[in-house]
């Protein structure tokens, strides 16, 4: 039950000292609705569980017998809902289990000296207790760690009705050794948990924290910090960072503290930061893939007379910001033109710098995150020219129906249709919605704090993978810093 608990945080798969870009919070309501779950899908298997076998030897007077018990099946199962909660003492998790009983099915084997017996037999366990405290942690990569801190258990009792054979022989030494058999089965409880946990530990540090995303783009999730836990919630922080595959260069800005605010009436909140989106402009712009070549069709009404094309790029890379109604991105472009000779020569004819700004909206609709894109400004400045003084007026009108017309219907059209939200073959997201609100930011050793915005997705069920939190750092008189995010909060799973 604890180990189900454990791979709920997970699933929602190391910079040492960065601050997290993204920020995962999950809440006692969230922890209980996975206890709860989890506890159904172990009652559901219990009845297909084959347990291990158990052996050892009886003293007697004239010497000891050995037995085996094999091929242990459950038969029947009070299975009462386990306890899991928040445990700050430790930064882990608590569970216990108290008042379980099975009735078991199997069979049985003895041997003394060369006498050798079998039969079958049907065992009752009653009131069986068990307490487990797990510490959480991150190892050197960044991945999640989890050890067992404490593990307790005790069984009340014990009853066994020995069939087959010399049943009522080996009957009398069973009930006669019955508080033996129970210390056995007691002594097993924990060792077993424990080895659970070492395996679910075991894959933890098989989980990626980098992927490749596309050709162009890596992404850095290890932790970013060590798990925090309080009484009510755990939380997580994670890098978030976009790299190009290409150069791994770091970007000339820093993801800033930002507080992810708790929300005792949903189960998870997950933000990304501005400074996610950005690096991944960035990657785009260090691998030098924001550029593209216009040829002269698009070029003919203006100059018709002269064969041309335009090299257009990004002088720096595109950033984004979150505002309290929509997203803003900012682009710096420069566009050089060449005029093209019959014998292939380009020749430079005139250097222009643009500066544009779109805005864009999110809706989650139909399981999946939906948008739509506008243009706010477009202009073109002249910056050199081969042909001397022009008005660029006629050229940005020309750019401008461009980018309406052509561009953002194709952008739009793709937007519409959506990113399916995370799901696995166990949940997804339903009723999802996107809200605005504030939250507070520490910025730089000076603590200078200011409100950033948070822009918040809220779910209705398990997020098996994580949305970020959207933040940057933008120079103002009063150092101040504006940021925004985005989070994802659930409240009913799977």
């Amino acid at each position: 039950m604890l180990s189900s608990a454990i791979l709920l945080l997970f699933l929602l798969p190391c910079a040492c000292g960065e601050n997290p870009a993204i920020q995962l919070i999950l809440t006692n309501k969230g922890l209980q609705y996975g206890k709860h779950a989890g506890a159904g899908w172990v009652q559901d298997k219990l009845g297909s569980v084959t347990l291990p076998d158990l052996s050892g030897d009886f003293s007697l007077l004239i010497g000891s017998v050995h037995y085996t018990l094999s091929g242990i099946s459950i038969e029947k199962c009070d299975f009462p809902e386990p306890s899991v909660e928040f445990f700050q003492n430790s930064t882990g998790l608590k569970a216990s289990l108290s008042g379980l009983s099975v009735a078991l099915t199997g069979e049985w084997t003895s041997s003394y000296g060369i006498i050798h017996d079998e039969g079958t037999f049907s065992m009752a366990v009653f009131n069986v207790d068990v307490l487990s405290v797990v510490e959480l942690g991150r190892d050197a990569d960044g991945r999640l760690s989890l050890s067992s801190l404490l593990c307790e258990a005790h069984v009340q009792d014990v009853q066994i009705q020995i069939r087959g054979g010399a049943s009522w022989i080996i009957q009398l030494i069973v009930d006669h050794n019955r508080g033996r058999i129970r210390g056995d089965i007691e002594s097993r409880i924990c060792p077993q948990m424990e080895e659970a946990i070492v395996e679910l530990e075991r894959h933890l540090q098989a989980v990626n924290v980098s992927f490749d995303v596309g050709e162009a783009l890596s992404l850095d999730l290890p932790l970013s910090l060590p798990p925090v836990v309080s009484a009510s919630a755990l939380s997580l922080g994670l890098k978030g960072e976009f790299y190009s595959i290409k150069t791994h260069k770091e970007p000339p800005f820093e993801a800033q503290p930002f507080t992810l605010p708790p929300q005792p009436g949903y189960m998870l909140s997950v933000g990304l930061s501005e400074f996610t989106l950005n690096s991944a402009f960035y990657g785009f712009f260090s691998s030098g893939l924001l550029q593209l070549l216009v040829d002269d069709g698009m070029l003919a009404q203006m100059f018709p007379d002269l064969l041309m094309n335009l090299q257009v790029y990004a002088r720096e890379a595109p950033m984004f910001s979150l505002q309290p109604d929509a997203g803003k991105l900012s682009v710096e472009g420069t566009v050089k033109a060449f005029a093209i000779f019959p014998n292939g020569t380009q020749i430079p004819v005139f250097t222009l710098d643009s500066e544009s700004l779109f805005s864009s909206k999110m809706r989650v609709a139909d399981g999946r995150v939906k948008g739509s894109v506008t243009m706010d400004n477009l202009t073109l400045s002249l910056v050199a020219s081969e042909v001397g003084p022009f008005s660029t007026d006629s050229l940005e009108k020309m750019v401008r129906m461009g980018v309406k017309m052509v561009v953002l219907p194709k952008i739009n059209q793709i937007l519409a249709s959506g990113i399916l939200l995370p799901r696995t073959k166990y949940g997804q997201l339903v009723n999802s919605v996107l809200t605005m609100e504030e939250v507070s930011m520490s910025e730089d050793v000076i603590l200078l704090k200011t409100k950033p915005t948070l822009f918040e997705l809220t779910s209705g069920s398990f997020l098996s993978g994580i949305h970020r939190l959207l933040f940057r750092r933008s120079a103002v008189s009063n150092r101040l810093t504006r940021a925004l995010a985005i989070a994802v909060r659930t409240k009913t799973y799977f």
